[in-house]
């Protein structure tokens, strides 16, 4: 089946004009992406790339003891796979995927292929690594200098941010890999955020019950992932620009140890 760009769910590739999509939609396909499928092994080669539409996928640094790390979300603002169209075949990271649903895939033969076809695109691609490079480097810094409450309420927000304002669908279990951080660190938190009101929890399933008060608890780190955006896309692709938050909401805790199937 042929993609007609008629306002793309992907971000990224609604940035190009028609007559530089035409070529590419011509090539794209629907799939189906599953939860916890792993579109792409860290180190191995890329041979698919995949623009999520209503799918997140977390981009995770694994070590030899087993121990991971999310050092990037992508869902419809993005692009996974796109580097090998600047030449660069093997992945950085594990992709698997947190929120399961659409997105359009292309083979990355094809994709390097087109970039050389169209400047266009290639000048995209590089802006898009720029951006994507600025999130993993913002992310970094989180994960070494602040409290897994903070990191855990930016996440929650940007988790909400993709979902366009959907529950979020993820455990503790997962929430707990993606931030290096004990599960029973997370389950303590995300309690406390439900006991004050900011979030319910049930079976898996996240709703932000106010914004506000989980931006006040989250750090600086995600109005600076948001500005990002803003300068990548020209618009936020969050629900709403909030306003100033209102003081912090500090919640005390105990110190604890702590392939896809296309359809």
């Amino acid at each position: 089946m042929r993609i007609i760009q008629a306002n793309p769910a992907n971000r990224l590739l609604a940035e190009l004009d028609p007559e530089d999509f035409d070529p590419i939609g011509s090539q794209l396909r629907s799939v189906t992406l599953q939860r916890g499928a792993i579109l792409q092994e860290q180190g191995s080669f890329v041979d698919t790339v995949y623009f999520p539409l209503n799918s997140i996928v977390s981009m995770v640094t694994t070590m030899l003891s087993g121990s991971t790390a999310e050092t990037v979300m992508i869902g419809r603002e993005g692009a996974v796979g796109m580097f090998p169209a600047l030449g660069r075949r093997r992945a950085f990271a594990r992709a698997i995927v947190q929120t399961p649903g659409a997105a359009l895939s292309m083979p990355a033969a094809q994709i390097q292929e087109a970039a050389l076809c169209s400047e266009p695109f290639k000048q995209l691609i590089l802006r898009y690594k720029e951006y994507l490079m600025a999130q993993v480097i913002q992310t970094a810094a989180c994960n070494a200098l602040h409290s897994v409450e903070a990191r855990l309420a930016r996440r929650m927000l940007q988790m909400n941010d993709r979902a366009e304002g959907a529950p979020i669908t993820e455990t503790h279990v997962m929430m707990s890999q993606m931030l290096g951080a004990r599960r029973t660190t997370v389950t303590l938190l995300a309690g406390k955020f439900q006991d004050h009101g900011i979030i319910r929890y049930r079976r898996g399933r996240i709703s932000i019950i106010d914004r506000r008060r989980l931006e006040a608890c989250a750090c600086e780190c995600y109005g600076i992932m948001r500005g990002q955006s803003h300068d990548m896309y020209g618009k936020l692709e969050c629900l709403a620009t909030m306003n100033a938050p209102p003081a912090p909401v500090h919640i005390q805790h105990r110190t604890t140890d702590e392939r896809p199937r296309a359809t």
